[in-house]
């Protein structure tokens, strides 16, 4: 790994903004020594003293909110309205694992003999990694961070080589607030710095990001057994059934798929609309989409930026060229938007079907294809065509109709009448090739923890 720098660019001008040194295999193994260290001093804080640091943590970061939206929209590229709201969102986040952690962590008896007691501790996992995501680093770095750190834990962050200076401001944050520096350090650089960092004797993986690198990790781990929780990607369909308002559930979809770009794990990704309902429905969705203010991501006005990463739009091209190529008509996204940056104009497909790689492969940018289809059971036939399971929306007037079909698809989040949306007290785990383990819940506390079973015999009189 011969990385010593690395260059922060603009994706809306092409331009860099910031250089940062790269850490090497020798700098992550003396920050995994001193990590090591950090950790069995923490675990020895009583939890009152960590919630009590965390509360500082997430309150440095509301004071500061427009400070660190504007720097994550300069580095990703996300507009400004949108970043405001991920680093405002995070602290119901904070909240609700700060309440629930002593509950989570609490050790719990299981069984009171005449003398012999049985009881299960949740102990630290100790040292852990955690390889961020930059679509959207607060939300994802903090479901890491802020259960990790309570339950005990050591962390090695590495924050996207995208989202560097958010990641870069999240550990100076937490510092801020009184959490040892030791503790929580920044691992900075490429995907050759994220490998070095998995050669650590580590005690938990943790990483959002593509489902070929998740596999990696994954073999990676495996060398050491160690405990790895990957949060990937997903093609999340949608299903607009006959019995709704086509305008109102066009524009809710819309916003799920074009939201951030569509630069979101949960991005609606692929839609199915009933035959009854399909024509006004496409022209509701089309006029929704382009009502979207594309452009500059500082202007408040924006709903739509640049990509984070110019080449993604090398794999849009490719599926536009491909559904076009098997008989697919594009109503939107013909033209090309003039300038720098890694802008891609929001695309619209109808006469799609599944031998078309955008109805398959993830998309992650400004494009969605339409379906149409004849009743449920071909929607539920379409949905299930896929390795991926993170999430699936069905819209409808009947709540029982849209849990039939949602029990049926492989997912780990169900929807009705609504997308694209987490909730900190209930899990967030795909299935399938969308990933393996979960955040978010009191169960995304337990998971950085690892129980002790205790047999307490009392001795005989």
């Amino acid at each position: 790994m011969t990385q010593k720098s690395l260059t922060i660019y603009n994706p809306a001008n092409g331009e860099p903004i910031a250089t940062v040194d790269a850490d090497s295999p020798a700098t992550i193994a003396a920050r995994a020594g001193r990590a090591r260290i950090a950790q069995m001093a923490w675990r020895q804080v009583p939890l009152a003293s960590r919630i009590e640091k965390l509360a500082a943590f997430g309150t440095k970061l509301q004071a500061d909110h427009d400070r660190l939206a504007a720097i994550l929209t300069s580095e990703m590229g996300k507009p400004i309205r949108q970043a405001t709201s991920e680093i405002q969102g995070c602290q119901g986040r904070f909240d609700f694992f700060m309440e629930q952690a002593a509950e989570a962590l609490e050790p719990l008896e299981v069984h009171r003999g005449k003398r012999m007691v049985e009881r299960i501790d949740r102990d630290p996992l100790g040292l852990i990694a955690n390889i961020s995501a930059w679509n959207y680093p607060y939300f994802v770095g903090l479901n890491v961070i802020v259960p990790a750190l309570l339950a005990g834990n050591a962390i090695l962050y590495k924050p996207s080589e995208h989202a560097t200076l958010s990641g870069l401001e999240i550990v100076r944050a937490a510092h801020g607030a009184g959490i040892p520096e030791d503790l929580l350090q920044a691992v900075l650089g490429d995907g050759a710095v994220g490998a070095a960092l998995l050669e650590q004797p580590l005690d938990g993986i943790f990483f959002t990001g593509s489902h070929s690198t998740g596999t990696h990790i994954a073999a990676a781990a495996a060398r050491q057994l160690t405990k790895v929780q990957l949060e990937l990607g997903g093609k999340d369909p949608a299903y607009a059934a006959d019995d709704v308002d086509p305008e109102a559930t066009a524009r809710a979809l819309a916003e799920g798929a074009f939201y951030n770009a569509g630069q979101s794990c949960c991005a609606i990704e692929r839609v199915y609309c009933h035959e009854a309902i399909y024509e006004p429905f496409v022209e509701h969705f089309t006029r929704a989409v382009e009502a979207f203010k594309v452009g500059d991501p500082t202007d408040p006005e924006t709903d739509i930026g640049p990509l984070a990463r110019k080449e993604q739009r090398a794999v849009l091209d490719a599926q536009i060229a491909d559904a076009l190529q098997k008989g697919a008509t594009r109503l939107l996204g013909d033209n090309a938007i003039a300038g720098p940056g890694n802008f891609y104009a929001p695309t619209v497909l109808v006469d799609v079907n599944h031998s078309m790689d955008i109805m398959r492969s993830e998309s992650f940018g400004p494009v969605i294809g339409i379906q149409k289809v004849g009743d449920d059971e071909e929607a539920v036939q379409h949905m299930t065509d896929t390795p991926y399971g993170l999430t699936a929306s069905v819209y409808t007037r009947d709540q029982a109709r849209a849990e039939t079909i949602l029990s049926q698809l492989n997912t780990g989040t169900s929807y009705w009448n609504c997308c694209d949306r987490v909730s900190p007290r209930l899990p967030w785990s795909g299935w399938g090739h969308s990933g393996l383990g979960l955040t978010l819940s009191t169960e995304g506390i337990r998971t950085f923890t690892r129980p002790r079973a205790w047999h307490l015999l009392q001795s005989g009189s």
